[in-house]
């Protein structure tokens, strides 16, 4: 069994260092409010019901542009949409790299910016969407011209998405939706947005839910407010459809199968998720360490002190197991022909790196004593960002319960053996 990574991937890496240093860097250098113990004053519009300052948000798109112009932001996707077609193995092994160079704009983690784009939702439109949807969409989610937001979740209903509210009912050629949306991430900026709701059958139905594409100047879709955050600025926003109508041509891949479109969203998404997770927790890693090596205390540094050390030792040992499971998770995804058929594995990863990170960036902020406690390292930002990923894209609970699922047989591939 080999473990090393192939000379391609290893050259990209290289690649997008070079990169960093000789644009993203001096870009970066020019707006330190926004990476210093300001960024998060600096980057929020706080009388825009908190939602991301335009100013910052044009910095982000100034990054992704060059990151385009030099085709690295592409990287995930197929040649085809002028990417490399890069796998999950390979994405993750990014993404992680990225997070492991610690804040900055080459990979932001407020809105997931990153010099090589994770755009899962523009490949299911390039999977599941009609001509028309492909030429509307998807080149501008690429470029920024479109802005495709995600309401799965609900006020009552998160990760239990098949007892969602929302109700779509057929009405000739058009179907007329209402419900309720909650978290409807990147709403703000957004040019449409993907609205599931249940179209046949009953509450706990896998089958039923259909996806909508909803332009956002629809009469009757309107954002009510944003959820201010433990990591500002936000873009989760409640959203309210009130009989809104849309033609049959806006359903996104089939009727009454929208359930799988979110599951191959969640399922890159889960593992792209764990490798930021990873990359963040060595950072915050080898930074206490760093710090144990130099920081003095009675007379001989942290280093020596049995209670610095063994922490350290127990997280350092976990990123290496966490890793190993990432890799693997994104690996055999690669190889399923359903992403189903692999939660075990993506449930896995996402838990335990998303765990890891909360520990390392906790044990980071305790080394560094109370300048880690400060704005002035990063470590707090790290752990107010990276809590989210323990509930979003389905709670660690739930991934928890599909582990266990199939461990006891219950579902996946040992239920016939239960």
């Amino acid at each position: 069994m080999d473990f090393d990574l192939p000379p391609a991937l290893t050259d990209f890496l290289a690649e997008l260092d070079a990169f960093i240093e000789k644009e993203i860097k001096p870009l970066e250098a020019k707006h330190p409010q926004y990476f210093d113990h300001r960024r998060e004053w600096a980057r929020t519009n706080w009388e825009a019901d908190g939602t991301p300052a335009q100013e910052w948000e044009d910095l982000l798109a100034e990054m992704k542009r060059l990151a385009d112009r030099a085709g690295l932001f592409r990287y995930a996707l197929p040649e085809e949409l002028g990417g490399r077609g890069a796998s999950n193995l390979e994405m993750a092994v990014v993404r992680e790299h990225l997070a492991a160079k610690g804040l900055g704009l080459h990979n932001d983690l407020q809105n997931e910016s990153s010099i090589v784009a994770n755009l899962p939702f523009a490949m299911i439109v390039h999977e599941f969407g009609t001509q028309e949807q492909k030429d509307d969409l998807i080149e501008g989610m690429i470029t920024g011209t479109r802005g495709v937001a995600f309401a799965l979740t609900e006020p009552d209903h998160g990760s239990d998405a098949t007892w969602m509210e929302t109700r779509a009912v057929r009405d000739g050629d058009h179907w007329v939706i209402n419900g309720r949306k909650k978290w409807n991430s990147g709403v703000h900026s957004a040019t449409h947005d993907v609205v599931f709701a249940r179209t046949s059958g009953k509450d706990g139905d896998a089958r039923g839910i259909t996806a909508f594409v909803v332009p956002m100047d629809t009469p009757g879709l309107e954002v009510t407010s944003y959820d201010w955050t433990f990591n500002m600025p936000t873009d989760h926003a409640n959203v309210s459809v009130d009989d809104v109508r849309v033609p049959h041509s806006a359903i996104l891949g089939k009727e009454d199968e929208g359930l799988m479109i979110a599951q191959h969203f969640l399922h890159e998404n889960r593992i792209r998720q764990a490798a930021s997770s990873l990359g963040a927790a060595q950072y915050c890693i080898d930074r206490a360490v760093e710090r144990a090596r130099q920081r003095k205390t009675f007379g001989e540094p942290l280093s020596r002190k049995q209670a610095v050390q063994w922490p350290l030792v127990e997280l350092h040992t976990e990123a290496e197991m966490v890793r190993g499971l990432v890799r693997k998770a994104a690996w055999t995804l690669d190889r399923a022909g359903d992403p189903t058929e692999v939660s075990e594995y993506v449930s896995m990863a996402n838990y335990r790196a998303n765990r890891l990170v909360c520990e390392a960036a906790d044990r980071a902020i305790q080394v560094f004593g109370g300048e880690g406690y400060s704005r002035n390292q990063p470590f707090e930002h790290i752990y107010r960002h990276h809590r989210r990923y323990r509930i979003t894209e389905g709670a660690e609970e739930i991934q928890i319960r599909k582990v266990a699922g199939t461990l006891f047989g219950f579902m996946g591939s040992r239920k016939k053996n239960a």
